[in-house]
């Protein structure tokens, strides 16, 4: 059978991507604006007409409505997801132009401590790496590039072909909910790290052997006003009052010069600035004025999910993010969006209403084409059309393999942070051990658990950063905000302990613990970033030496906390720990 020329591999990628366009109607190509959510069962059976009861729509619904690009929720077995991703390119394939499904993800390689689904899922058939702050207090680009490769290859090997990361904010506001997804406050830093984050998932450039990175949030999401996250309607307002702005700029900066395939701008609407305070999806001057003319970039621009329609999420109103133009239809929210530049709309699913707006003419089919025609670009350079599905029985083989979990779990190991050491660490021979929260049965490999710390020659207590729930509301629960310090009555609790027994405190900071009092009655103090046990213990008895240094200053107090520019780095006064402090040993 003759091949038609967007078939045709040998013919240039331009002519192929002009081919294609041509022959797609209208709805076809609104449906390629659009990437929402599926969700893969945990047993990896596929039922193209079953209709989740979190997303409420059938995969059989959302083909028909011509999408083909979908983020991946909820997680199986390398060889189960990998088939049930196969099926679903199965029947893409049988459409009437067979164009190939985009799969993505969000992180799916960090330690399940903090499970936010919204943000990062850990999956147990990849390897297991700290988070991408454990990666920062490293500093090494070597590294990251290294994780960043092992990652592409273990997506690659199920059938994943994007990434909804790199997440390249900076942590200069230490309330925010988010801070466990970033490198850290330093933008230099942060720049270098995501280049070379860009380069281990797509190499030189974008192709078969690539994932198409999504770089977030533009132009910088961690200058959240009071720290509130912009999921949320009290988080609307991003705010420079130091007249930092800028400063957030470079990883950008470095994510296009790295060539990353695809950009997505945050939630927020930016207050007192040069800019309209309406969401960073709406604004012209941040999309195209900044980031496409100022800045050079000409990829694709997938909105946050869910900018446009109100949603009701297990029986709980969940509003659209659709900051600062709240008054305004979804149908002009889309005509608003498109206007600023915005190629794709991330969590919605609603095609036909772009459809309507150029039929209406309030959109140009001209206006569609351009985002068509990059959306289309992407799919015919990762080699979509030749080869979208995957050797399911050899998935096992890549993903998970021995190599990449031993290098995770070193990277784990490497990234914990010695913040105080009164000379008790590491622990010698084989003590009797007080734990909180750490696996007896692991504990049990490294020296005798007893019931109490009267009990113990040590106590071995890990923590995690303290938060304030906001509501009952599950999805905001998983965002954990407000204040860094420990009330009462946990404080006193902790210092109890730690005024029976020398205690070796491992905190994890997914977030910047104001943490004054632990520190100075703790024997011992590390900090991780999203570790196991075992890692945490093998570095507790010296069987590895911690190397990370800390990717964002601890406060001493909630009061320096409050007192922060939400845009300013290294802003607190008189920090119980400062930037980059880390012993050894």
């Amino acid at each position: 059978m003759t091949k038609l020329p967007y078939q045709d591999p040998a013919r240039p990628l331009d002519e192929r991507v002009e081919d294609l366009l041509t022959r797609m109607t209208l709805a076809e190509k609104a449906g390629l604006m659009f990437q929402t959510m599926l969700m893969i069962p945990p047993d990896g059976s596929f039922d193209p007409a079953s209709q989740n009861p979190f997303f409420k729509v059938s995969i059989r619904e959302l083909l028909d409505k011509h999408l083909t690009h979908f983020n991946l929720v909820g997680s199986a077995s390398a060889r189960q997801t990998a088939e049930w991703l196969n099926q679903l390119q199965g029947l893409a394939a049988e459409a009437r132009l067979g164009i190939p499904i985009t799969m993505s993800s969000d992180p799916r390689h960090n330690v399940p401590v903090n499970e936010n689904i919204g943000a990062m899922m850990g999956t147990a058939a990849f390897s297991q790496w700290p988070e991408t702050t454990g990666l920062a207090a490293l500093g090494d680009p070597e590294l990251v590039q290294e994780f960043a490769d092992t990652a592409r290859q273990e997506y690659l090997a199920v059938g994943l072909r994007a990434a909804l990361h790199p997440m390249v904010d900076l942590a200069t506001e230490p309330r925010w909910g988010r801070i466990n997804g970033t490198f850290g406050e330093d933008s230099a830093l942060t720049a270098r790290l995501t280049a070379a984050y860009i380069r281990g998932f797509q190499g030189d450039e974008l192709s078969a052997q690539s994932v198409a990175c999504t770089t977030k949030h533009f132009p910088g999401g961690g200058a959240q006003k009071d720290g509130s996250d912009p999921h949320f309607a009290y988080g609307a307002e991003q705010a420079y009052p130091g007249g930092n702005f800028d400063y957030h700029l470079p990883p950008f900066v470095a994510a296009i010069e790295a060539g990353t395939a695809i950009m997505m701008p945050y939630y927020p609407k930016p207050m007192g600035t040069e800019y309209e305070e309406v969401g960073f999806a709406f604004n012209k001057g941040i999309i195209t004025g900044l980031l496409r003319e100022e800045m050079g970039f000409d990829g694709v621009v997938c909105t946050d999910w869910g900018v446009l329609t109100d949603d009701n999420i297990m029986g709980m109103p969940f509003p659209a993010r659709a900051w600062g133009v709240e008054h305004l239809t979804v149908s002009e929210r889309i005509v608003k969006a498109l206007e600023a530049g915005v190629d794709q709309f991330g969590g919605e699913s609603c095609p036909e209403m772009i459809v309507e707006l150029a039929r209406a003419g309030k959109v140009s089919e001209a206006r569609i084409d351009a985002s068509a025609r990059r959306l289309l670009r992407d799919k015919f350079r990762l080699g979509l059309f030749e080869r979208c599905t995957v050797d399911a029985a050899a998935a096992a083989d890549v993903a998970g393999s021995p190599a990449f979990r031993a290098a995770g779990e070193s990277a784990q190991r490497r990234s914990m942070a010695l913040l105080k050491n009164d000379g008790c660490l590491p622990l010698r021979g084989r003590p009797k051990l007080y734990i909180e929260n750490i696996d007896p049965a692991i504990a049990g490999e490294y020296g005798d658990v007893v019931d109490s710390p009267e009990a113990a020659d040590f106590a071995i207590l890990r923590l995690q950063t303290p938060f304030q729930p906001r509501s009952d509301f599950f999805l905001e629960q998983m965002f954990h905000q407000g204040d860094l310090d420990f009330k009462e009555p946990e404080l006193s609790r902790l210092l109890a302990i730690m005024a029976r027994v020398p205690t070796i405190v491992d905190i994890y900071l997914e977030r910047a613990a104001v943490i004054p009092e632990i520190a100075a009655a703790a024997t011992g103090l590390l900090a991780n970033f999203a570790v196991s046990d075992a890692a945490a213990l093998d570095v507790i008895f010296g069987r590895a030496k911690p190397e990370g240094k800390l990717p964002f200053e601890l406060p001493r107090s909630m009061e320096a906390v409050r007192a922060q520019r939400s845009d300013t780095p290294r802003d607190s006064q008189d920090p119980l720990f400062a930037y980059g402090h880390g012993l050894s040993y």
